[in-house]
């Protein structure tokens, strides 16, 4: 967020753990995007906070509060409800403290990731589909004027290639449900109670190779029944989406020019071999 705006979503946080009893003086922020995350001491609650025209925060909560209930690894709402404060929203979570900052054994991921999964089964809620997401990028990319620095080529090659991996995922016949949507290494914590899933704006429905296209590629050898033809083309298909996000002329990911340029050639290499 722009700094005007940050310190605006942080007095909206601390503004809503107050009304609600909690003691918030001060607030760390843990991860700064399209979203606000802040650890709000000495309370310790964790607040995330999204500007109000541009959010799914009561979507995140529904599925989050559902996954708890069915024993899911999920992190814990502080309360299952929606603030609106000066134009942002503002949701409160239980705040864990990292036991390590070692990265979960592949072995842990795959199963935590294979437990969150069969509590999404359970979920029954309209969600939106998979190819929704690749839409979007597809819609970036026919845009000059949203990628007015794509060339004519990286633009025809980067929207051939959306179009061909987005049919071969959909007509590749695999059972779909719930996914997380992009369950990366940032959005799963290592908890004293087990590793936890966080960040479920992005759910969608497809097959589960999906999601473990997001996540280190040594987690598909512990993760049981998994179509590796199919994994190969979501994970082209999840770096062609990334791509395409970071040539968004309103990108605001950090370094972001340099990584559309990298993720480019990657995607060159992937889709040749």
């Amino acid at each position: 967020m722009q700094a005007d705006a940050a310190h605006r979503a942080t007095q909206a946080a601390l503004s809503t753990a107050s009304s609600l009893g909690l003691t918030a003086h001060n607030a760390v922020v843990l991860h700064d995007s399209n979203k606000l995350t802040l650890r709000l001491q000495p309370c310790d609650v964790l607040a995330r906070v999204a500007p109000a025209a541009h959010q799914s925060a009561q979507f995140e909560l529904d599925i989050a509060q559902r996954l708890f209930e069915f024993g899911s690894p999920v992190a814990a709402l502080e309360t299952p409800e929606v603030f609106t404060r000066d134009d942002f929203v503002v949701t409160l979570w239980t705040y864990y403290e990292p036991v390590t900052t070692q990265a979960i054994p592949p072995a842990d991921y795959a199963e935590a990731l294979e437990r969150l999964h069969a509590g999404m089964r359970r979920v029954d809620l309209p969600t939106p589909h998979f190819t929704d997401r690749i839409s979007e990028a597809q819609t970036l990319v026919a845009d000059p004027e949203r990628t007015p620095k794509l060339t004519d080529a990286d633009r025809a090659f980067l929207a051939g290639t959306l179009d061909r991996l987005r049919r071969a995922v959909s007509d590749s016949g695999r059972p779909e449900q719930l996914l997380h949507g992009e369950p990366h290494p940032g959005n799963l914590l290592p908890t004293a109670i087990g590793p936890l899933f966080i960040d479920f704006e992005t759910c969608c429905r497809g097959p589960v190779e999906f999601d473990l296209a997001h996540a280190p590629d040594e987690v598909a050898d512990f993760y049981p029944g998994v179509d590796h033809d199919l994994l190969r083309d979501c994970r082209a298909v999840m770096l062609a989406m990334i791509t395409a996000w970071r040539w968004d002329r309103d990108d605001q990911f950090p370094d972001g020019h340099r990584l559309g340029v990298e993720w480019l050639s990657d995607l060159r290499q992937a889709t040749a071999r």
